[in-house]
């Protein structure tokens, strides 16, 4: 990512709202930040330095999703089913 005086100077935002953007960024596992060397996107989305991808926090969300679906009378199949369509729909006109 650029640095967060790269990102003041191109925008002219706070330079304490970007630095608490890049924290939060952080914080959830979606950057990694090294000192003297920057910060850089995590190969892994979603899983904080030095925590497996099962103790992501968008793995959690997701487990505590499939537990409400599954409470509301959801079969896996319904529920697969609704992801994948919610997926499709996110990534509508992406191309890998």
């Amino acid at each position: 990512l650029p640095t967060a005086r790269e990102v003041v100077e191109a925008t002219a935002i706070n330079p304490n709202t970007v630095l608490k953007a890049y924290r939060e960024l952080e914080r959830e596992g979606l950057v990694e930040a090294r000192r003297g060397l920057g910060t850089f996107v995590r190969r892994t989305l979603g899983t904080a330095a030095g925590a497996s991808a099962t103790d992501s926090p968008l793995r959690t969300e997701l487990a505590e999703w499939a537990r409400r679906a599954r409470s509301a009378g959801l079969e896996k199949d319904d529920v697969s089913a609704l992801f994948t369509a919610v997926l499709d729909s996110t990534y509508k006109g992406d191309q890998d």
